[in-house]
């Protein structure tokens, strides 16, 4: 399949359906931690969107009624959490976002309504239209964005995802997400060159959550009635955050700095975790 794909994923808990917009291996950043062979940068290509909807459906076919959970699923997985976009670079960059959330809303309410549809995106496309459309098309079916944010100082955006970006922007395409859909914002967790990150960026780091905790909240935000009761998470009110997602290194990073990278003990999570509670914000651990 070029755009659809199964894994079992430790975050989600189960079954994830993951649909890529990037088969071509294009992101507009360079995560250090990232996971993609051959990454270059760029946009997502024209989505044939025919083929994605005849391959998810398919998958899902074959998830739902065949006998692909009992030949390759573990008993204890066996249970299709969501349908996400994530693959191979940024999602949001596929100008066939807002069409391609549609598509897997109705494939997702036609096979599994209990599922919840996803958006994993590191958030630099929040100014287009078409990008807010698509989000909040993702919210009115109570989706939920998972937000990157590895860091919070110009130095370490650069450091670790390859870009140019000040607080300030971030900070706004963070709150603007979580006007228009539930929002967890998900961070990678790694030592580089043996060292833990300093105290100054985790500060910084805590600071930027809590600057978005403390901008206007919205009256309202979208939900769909019809499957609010399938939602796995509480919906926030529009502009909070719905919680953070503290990860580890699971599988070997595919760029160059790879040999840098190490994993960081449980307790070290589990200390910065207390931290983000003291914010007033739920969060889930993934070593």
């Amino acid at each position: 399949m070029t755009y659809v794909y199964p894994v079992i994923s430790r975050r989600a808990g189960g079954v994830s359906v993951g649909i890529n917009l990037n088969p071509n291996n294009a992101c507009n950043w360079q995560c250090i931690y990232c996971q993609v062979p051959n990454l270059v940068r760029g946009s997502a290509p024209p989505i044939d969107l025919a083929q994605l909807d005849s391959e998810l459906r398919t998958l899902l076919n074959a998830l739902v009624h065949g006998d692909f959970m009992a030949q390759r699923v573990p008993a204890e997985a066996r249970c299709i959490q969501d349908i996400a976009f994530s693959g191979n670079g940024e999602p949001t960059s596929a100008r066939a976002f807002p069409a391609a959330v549609e598509l897997a809303r109705r494939l997702r309410d036609e096979f599994v309504p209990e599922a919840k549809l996803r958006l994993i995106t590191n958030g630099s496309l929040l100014d287009r239209a078409d990008v807010q459309e698509g989000i909040a098309r993702l919210g009115a079916a109570s989706g939920e964005v998972w937000f990157k944010l590895d860091a919070a100082t110009r130095q370490g955006f650069a450091r670790i995802n390859g870009v140019n970006l000040d607080t300030a922007s971030v900070a706004r395409r963070l709150h603007r997400c979580a006007t228009l859909c539930t929002t967890w914002v998900q961070t990678c967790c790694f030592s580089l060159d043996g060292q833990a990150p300093d105290e100054s960026e985790i500060a910084a780091w805590l600071a930027l959550l809590q600057q978005v905790q403390e901008m206007p909240v919205a009256a309202s935000c979208p939900t769909d009635r019809t499957t609010q009761r399938t939602t796995h998470t509480p919906p926030s009110p529009a502009g909070r955050l719905a919680g953070v997602h503290l990860y580890g290194l699971a599988r070997p990073a595919m760029q160059g700095e790879a040999h840098r990278l190490g994993r960081l003990p449980a307790d070290w999570l589990e200390t910065l975790a207390l931290r983000v509670q003291q914010l007033g914000l739920p969060v889930q651990i993934s070593p």
